[in-house]
């Protein structure tokens, strides 16, 4: 019961507003995400870890037992809002490479053809 949505990390409130999450792996193990937002009133980017759903704590950073950001330096904004951007798009390599590993299955392949054939036999009907 641990993972923190980035969403509702708005800490400290008079420092932080305008937060847009710009990826977030979710609810698993080490997940992390990356956010837009106005730090002081000036245009920032963000990261943290959210915290993981099988162990206590409430992530990192985290400012007296409230979850934060951690400020990127505004050199490397653009390249983590990037990096952010195409695993978003789907472009993580893992997943290209999950879609690569079940494309050399035939016999699997085949089988969801046969199966999104009859799909469409049945719409007609």
């Amino acid at each position: 019961m641990s993972y923190i949505d980035p969403k509702s990390v708005l800490s400290p409130k008079t420092v932080i507003s305008n937060l847009e999450v710009m990826f977030d792996t979710g609810p698993q193990e080490g997940g992390w995400s990356v956010a837009s937002f106005e730090w002081n009133g000036k245009p920032a980017v963000g990261i943290r870890w959210n915290g993981d759903p099988s162990t206590r704590g409430i992530g990192t950073p985290q400012a007296r037992g409230v979850p934060t950001w951690f400020v990127v330096p505004e050199e490397l904004e653009e390249a983590v809002l990037a990096g952010a951007r195409a695993l978003s798009n789907g472009s993580d390599p893992r997943l290209i490479a999950g879609y690569q590993q079940m494309a050399k299955d035939s016999k699997r392949e085949a089988e969801a053809q046969e199966w999104s054939e009859g799909l469409i036999a049945d719409a007609e009907r």
